[in-house]
This record gives structure tokens, C-alpha cells and sequence, in this order.
């Protein structure tokens, strides 16, 4: 269990830190991914703050895990499952598609509950 628990942590770090990334260097498409397509005039301080916010959770998550251990990045976790949570209502309201906000955002909050689970229970 300790190793699938810090398997998927280190998973969910670094895709996170990769989605913040995109956000910075390829704001367009990953904000289709995203599942509110950012307007062809627009949106580019906003589509570089959400790669700052996703960024930076996947560096904290990186430096708890490594200095801090299982139980300090398991609150981190279950704190930060918020932010796809909160993604989830935003697709619902302002996207594309249900599937996006359920498939996407709302089951990757799902599997952060699940790995902050896995992390207490080392």
C-alpha cells in the first residue's frame, strides 16, 4: 500500500505541474481541455494565473512529500481537492460538456480524496 500510495501522490504532482505548464505555454488548447474554451481575444491573464495556481500546487505536493512525509501531504491532499471540485461546478456552469466537469475535473477529485486516503493510512 505505501508504495501505491506514493506512487499515485507523485503521479498527481507532477500531472498537475505538467497542466500548469500548459496552461503557461499552451493557454489555448489546454483551456479547451479544461473544458471552457478561452475566448479568441481574451482570457490570457486568466489562463496564465490558473497555470500559476496548478503549477504551485504540484510543487508543494512535490516538496511535502519529499520533506515532510505521507501525513503532511495527505492534508495536503484532501485540502487541495477543492480546487477540482471547484472545477467541476465551473465546467457545469460555463463549459462545454458534463462529461468534462464529471469525467475530468470531478474524477480527478475523486482520486486526490482517494491517494490523501491512502497517505493517512501509511
Amino acid at each position: 500500500m505505501t508504495v501505491t500510495a506514493y506512487t499515485l501522490a507523485v503521479v498527481l504532482n507532477l500531472f498537475i505541474l505538467f497542466i500548469g505548464a500548459r496552461f503557461l505555454f499552451r493557454p489555448r488548447p489546454a483551456a479547451a481541455g479544461y473544458g471552457v474554451p478561452a475566448k479568441p481575444d481574451g482570457d490570457a491573464a486568466y489562463l496564465a494565473v490558473k497555470g500559476v495556481r496548478d503549477a504551485t500546487f504540484g510543487v508543494v505536493g512535490l516538496a511535502l512529500l519529499a520533506f515532510a512525509g505521507a501525513a503532511a501531504e495527505a492534508w495536503f491532499m484532501l485540502a487541495v481537492a477543492l480546487a477540482p471540485l471547484g472545477d467541476t461546478l465551473i465546467v457545469l456552469r460555463h463549459g462545454v460538456t458534463r462529461a468534462v466537469a464529471f469525467g475530468v475535473h470531478f474524477a480527478t477529485a475523486v482520486v486526490v480524496l482517494v491517494t490523501a486516503g491512502l497517505l493517512f493510512a501509511l
